[in-house]
């Protein structure tokens, strides 16, 4: 390849710290202060994590974590993020200001208990300012934490509340007033403390506490170190190690753009050596990193929106993600084995590592991690315990081994990081509060849907391609969270109402949810990949489209196909196991024929006929009832034969590809 780089020379300071520039975009960039300020800051973070686990353990009103969780995420944003890039590092008299506003808006909540709540129709002037305050507080505490996108949305939403009588049909509503709305977003459940936020401080903040114990307990290092002496031997050993690896590291951290830095720095070298170039390499990488929002234990925020939303169980979740997530890194196995033939690579050394006998027997306590969680929920304990006790574990198996072992200093930045990484997500979670709360005012999700469908002419193939569309649309402009949670509440409606089932249509937005995560402009895992390959970051973004594509075709199936919420686990919906070990089948093996076709190669390159007879074998494979349909009146195809028919195909295509290679031979 042009851009592959032989001699592959380590990874610079200042690759990763232009790579470090990516995780700030998505996580924020705060302060770096030493001194007792510094001080100062950790003691509150340790103080804002330590809140949390003593509710995950004891009993704490609703309302009250909610309200306390709100004021903690606020008081820390507007101390440790600054107003303006020039203010970094520094904290100015603002910042004081507003960081004391936000504990005074918080203590009128909190000291007004449930006659604050009873008056929330007819607000108070006081009430009405206190609201007023806080709202703008949460839009400027988004702002400084996630950029101006998400607060714009959210002030779009309010100002579409306020001016509903004014408005074209079918969006008129009866329109609502600066107190309406202030009780709304304000003193109930129904607004910034709704949903989003309940999940934010019962959940979210507790995983990452928990990666945090494990970043600081070396348990990412021994992930990467265990894929790379597993899977070597081989040409392929460099991106299988990636893949494998990123799904250990990333599913306890559920951080896309951490996961491909921290994966890129030690990996890269190696891809080079094999033959990746700068861009491909880069795309693998940032598909890697994208599986940590897909892969089990956590699964990204988002996972527990999925189960607040459809009162269901975390683990139901976590059932569900169980094949998607193995079809995905069966796609990225597939397109690394491709490569490594198109590519012609070889194979190289991955450094002086130990043993894979040798890693397990000193570091393999690290694995608790991985399977903690869910064993405690099949033992009966909630998510919320669950992720307590897993974290308890996590800190004391750190012990094993004096060099993992979380010492007072260590556990120290376990505590504070936990908290300071959760503050972009919390702020997010607030904001989307205040959407959450003016869709249902004004019953927007129902306008939304009934106008989806009418597009699309009540075709539910077309309704899910526009949700789709709209999803990917709303994930450019704002993180995975917040599209998840703007679309869940306007655009599943559209998808139910069209017979599909509550559960399938949630995952289905919360998969294109996370392909933002790879698109333009918002593509910040290709783009802090590209950073430490030196690749073109737009050309890494299509070769991470290439990698992920074929998989994020899947969630068309648990949504089109009768049967397909097979793939989600739902045995009884599908009809039995039978059915479920079918469409696994079949969609597995459209996963592989689609991944053959993007990367035109089988056994040797794939000439324009059998690359065309790949796709439409895939089509069938994956989306028989559209196939069918659109064959169906010239060539009356029955639904069942539309995958046999792309079975055929493909055994066709595969037969042609080894006469060939024989022929060669």
């Amino acid at each position: 390849m042009s851009d592959s780089d032989p001699k592959a020379p380590a990874v610079d300071a200042a690759a990763l710290k232009k790579a470090e520039e990516f995780i700030e975009q998505e996580e924020g960039a705060t302060h770096r202060l030493g001194g007792w300020v510094g001080h100062g800051l950790t003691v509150l973070a340790v103080a804002m994590s330590l809140f949390h686990l003593w509710a995950a353990y004891d009993i704490v009103p609703t309302t009250l974590l909610r309200q306390v969780h709100v004021g903690f995420t606020l008081v820390l944003i507007f101390l440790l993020f600054p107003v303006a890039p020039r203010f970094r590092n520094r904290i100015m008299p603002w910042d004081l200001l507003l960081a004391a506003a936000s504990v005074a808006t918080i203590w009128y909540l909190v000291q007004g208990g449930d006659d604050l709540t009873d008056r929330a129709t007819l607000p108070s002037w006081t009430d009405q300012a206190y609201g007023i305050a806080f709202i703008a507080l949460v839009l400027e505490a988004t702002r400084r934490s996630t950029g101006w996108i998400m607060p714009a949305v959210a002030v779009a939403f309010v100002v579409y509340a306020m001016s509903g009588p004014y408005l074209p049909p079918p969006w008129t509503h009866r329109g609502y007033d600066v107190d309406r709305l202030v009780g709304q977003l304000y003193m109930t459940l129904e607004g910034i403390f709704g949903t989003a936020v309940d999940v934010s401080s019962s959940l979210i903040i507790l995983f990452t506490i928990f990666g945090a114990v494990l970043q600081f307990s070396g348990a990412g290092k021994f992930f990467i170190d265990f894929s790379f002496s597993m899977l070597g031997g081989r040409p392929t050993s460099a991106g299988r190690a990636v893949v494998l690896s990123s799904f250990l590291l990333g599913g306890p951290s559920g951080s896309g753009v951490a996961t491909t830095v921290t994966l890129g720095s030690v990996a890269y070298p190696m891809l080079a050596r094999a033959g990746y170039g700068r861009n491909d390499a880069g795309g693998l990488l940032a598909a890697g990193g994208l599986g940590a929002i897909l892969s089990p234990p956590v699964l990204g925020a988002a996972a527990f929106l999925i189960a607040e939303f459809l009162k269901i169980s975390y683990l139901d979740v976590i059932r569900m993600a169980v094949i998607p997530t193995c079809l995905y890194y069966l796609a990225l196995f597939v397109m690394v084995e491709l490569d490594g033939a198109r590519f012609g690579m070889h194979q190289v050394a991955v450094g002086q590592r130990e043993s894979l006998w040798g890693l397990t027997r000193r570091y393999g306590f690290h694995f608790t991690s991985l399977v903690s969680i869910v064993v405690f929920m099949m033992m009966g304990f909630s998510p919320v315990l669950s992720v307590f006790w897993a974290t308890v574990l996590a800190a004391l198996v750190s012990f094993c081994r004096p060099d993992t072992a979380l010492t007072p200093r260590r556990l120290v930045q376990a505590l504070a990081a936990g908290s300071v990484g959760m503050l972009n997500v919390a702020a997010t979670c607030a904001a989307a509060g205040i959407i959450v709360g003016v869709v249902t005012l004004t019953g927007l999700g129902l306008k939304f849907s009934a106008i989806a469908i009418e597009m699309a002419g009540g075709s539910l193939a077309l309704t899910a391609v526009f949700t789709a569309l709209i999803v990917w649309i709303v994930g450019l402009a704002v993180p995975v969270t917040a599209s998840y949670i703007i679309c869940a509440v306007i655009a599943a409606p559209a998808l139910t109402k069209l017979g599909v089932p509550d559960f399938a249509a949630h995952m289905f937005i919360f998969y294109y949810a996370v392909l933002s995560e790879v698109s333009p402009p918002t593509a910040l895992s290709p783009f802090a990949a590209a950073a430490i390959t030196g690749g073109d970051p737009y050309k890494t973004t299509l070769q991470a489209w290439k990698y992920t594509m074929p998989a994020f075709l899947v969630p068309f199936v648990f949504v089109l196909d009768p049967i397909g919420v097979g793939l989600l686990l739902d045995v009884p919906k599908a009809g039995g196991w039978w059915e479920v070990a079918w469409i696994t089948l079949t969609t597995t093996i459209g996963i592989v024929v689609l991944a053959a076709a993007a990367q035109r190669w089988l056994f040797r390159r794939l000439a324009p006929l059998e690359l065309a007879l790949m796709l439409v074998a895939g089509f069938c494979l994956l989306f028989p009832g559209i196939v069918a349909g659109l064959a169906g009146a010239a060539l009356a195809l029955p639904l069942g034969d539309a995958k046999l028919v792309g079975l055929g195909l493909a055994l066709a295509v595969l037969v042609l590809q080894w006469r060939h290679r024989a022929t060669a031979a």
